[in-house]
């Protein structure tokens, strides 16, 4: 059976926090940030041939950002994308200028240089592709570019983050960064996961879940919880509850580091702050 391993990238020296996963030696799931490259080089190894393929979930940088540079590493390798996000690998000068308007100076120490990747290496997916026994769906609500896999043969799914972010004993919890979220969406792109029947879930924060009804199930009450909280507190109120949800779980302080890195809860707070924002605009059209 094909061997799927867990590459912790360490981004900005966090355990725990943002993984890539090698499936053999022919394929990277969502390789991390640009940032960290180096390091989840040397956690696949270095004397590993080249991939054949690099499967993204979505563009953000933290699962995406560093596919630029290992193209230039792998000038044959081919990057799988949902066409929403093809044109922000090909041309990623609007999306990093976006981003440097809310991190600001921080940007090249959280993320690195975000290389372009050439038309030539990208395969656009639409969501309901089969590549060399991947199955592919569209799943958004996290962001609208969002597509997760299943490997048919392990009945691992990559979710990204739509399967949400659970780090050793801790709560599942939605990451929900600006600018796409949509609950709506989300809950039903969990459905979508949950009828693949999958026998584990790797989530990019952090590793592999094999109670993948828990995981699901948890997921499906976090989610519109902390949505409606976000409705009703400011950003300091949300991310005190978050920080709650995340102690009362573990007291391990790598798990807590490790959900302040992957999770974020003031920006967190933001997304959901946005989507309902779009809640109201659309409701005051509609009158």
């Amino acid at each position: 059976m094909t061997e799927i391993r867990a590459l912790d990238v360490e981004h900005m020296g966090a355990r725990r926090a943002v993984c890539c996963y090698a499936v053999g030696d022919d394929v990277l799931v969502d390789p991390g940030p640009e940032v960290a490259h180096a390091t989840m080089l040397a956690a696949r190894g270095e004397d590993r041939p080249a991939p054949r393929r690099i499967l993204l979930t979505h563009i953000h940088f933290d699962h995406a950002g560093a596919a630029g540079r290992l193209v230039q590493r792998w000038p044959d390798v081919e990057v799988c994308v949902h066409e929403q996000g093809a044109r922000h690998l090909v041309d990623p000068e609007r999306l990093v200028s976006s981003a440097k308007r809310i991190y600001g100076a921080d940007f090249d120490r959280l993320w690195g240089e975000v290389v372009p990747v050439p038309q030539e290496n990208v395969r656009v997916l639409q969501g309901g592709e089969t590549i060399d026994g991947f199955r592919s769906a569209y799943t958004p609500g996290h962001a609208k570019h969002h597509v997760a896999y299943l490997h048919e043969e392990t009945g691992t799914a990559f979710t990204g983050d739509v399967a949400g972010v659970r780090i050793e004993g801790g709560p599942a919890l939605p990451p929900t960064p600006p600018p796409d979220i949509d609950v709506e969406l989300w809950l039903a792109s969990i459905d979508l996961v949950e009828a693949w029947r999958p026998e584990r879930l790797a989530l990019t924060h952090f590793g592999f879940r094999d109670d993948v009804q828990h995981q699901l199930d948890e997921l499906r009450e976090t989610l519109p919880k902390l949505a409606e909280l976000a409705r009703g507190t400011d950003e300091d109120g949300f991310s005190a509850a978050a920080r709650a949800l995340i102690h009362a779980k573990t007291d391990d302080p790598v798990a807590r580091a490790a959900y302040e890195e992957a999770y974020r809860p003031s920006m967190n707070h933001a997304g959901l702050a946005r989507y309902w924002a779009k809640r109201e605009e659309k409701r005051d059209e509609s009158r």
